[in-house]
């Protein structure tokens, strides 16, 4: 078995990446100095969303096998491959919450006789759900990324390349259109 380099000799420059990513994609065996080097952060990623350890060690395992798998196709376009990983991470882990939601539990407690649903809050749920697919993509986007996926403003700056200040804006103008539309301040 080969030793393995320490994480802090793989070098952290964009120059450098590139030419780990290009020697990855001749040589498949030279991937894991692009996993040590990526690792830590897309395991936080994914702990961040899923709060199992053992479900964010698979989907871990799972980004770096789509990584490897597809890495002949992978382009570089200045963004660094950290921001490819990290949008494989998300598709990771919206494919499992997709999942996990279409999966029926065995054993399902039956519903108290006296508890009527709330209609209304159901209705506007439903209504705001329609409302929010109708925004423009950016703005789905970003709600979509830090209201369901819980990310932070800086890591939708990075993973849309945008600055923080863009990602807040697009944040404040849906959420204002989101509550126009729902019918004032109570939405």
């Amino acid at each position: 078995m080969a030793a393995r380099k320490p994480a802090e000799s793989i070098a952290r420059t964009d120059t450098d990446e590139r030419l780990l990513v290009e020697a990855a994609q001749k040589d498949p065996a030279k991937f894991g100095d692009l996993y040590e080097l990526h690792f830590e952060k897309i395991y936080a990623f994914i702990g961040r969303r899923v709060r199992d350890r053992d479900t964010a060690e698979e989907l871990t395992s799972e980004v770096f096998h789509r990584a490897l798998a597809n890495l002949r196709s992978y382009e570089w376009r200045g963004a660094p491959f950290g921001a490819w990983l990290m949008r494989i991470a998300a598709n990771v882990v919206a494919d499992r919450s997709k999942r996990d939601a279409r999966e029926v539990p065995a054993i399902e407690d039956p519903p108290e006789p006296n508890a009527a649903p709330d209609l209304e809050a159901l209705e506007n749920r439903a209504r705001l759900f329609r409302l929010v697919r109708q925004l423009p993509d950016d703005q789905r986007r970003v709600v979509h990324q830090r209201f369901v996926d819980e990310m932070s403003i800086r890591e939708i700056a990075q993973q849309l390349g945008r600055s923080e200040g863009a990602v807040k804006q697009l944040q404040f103008r849906a959420l204002q259109s989101l509550r126009a539309q729902m019918g004032g301040s109570r939405g």
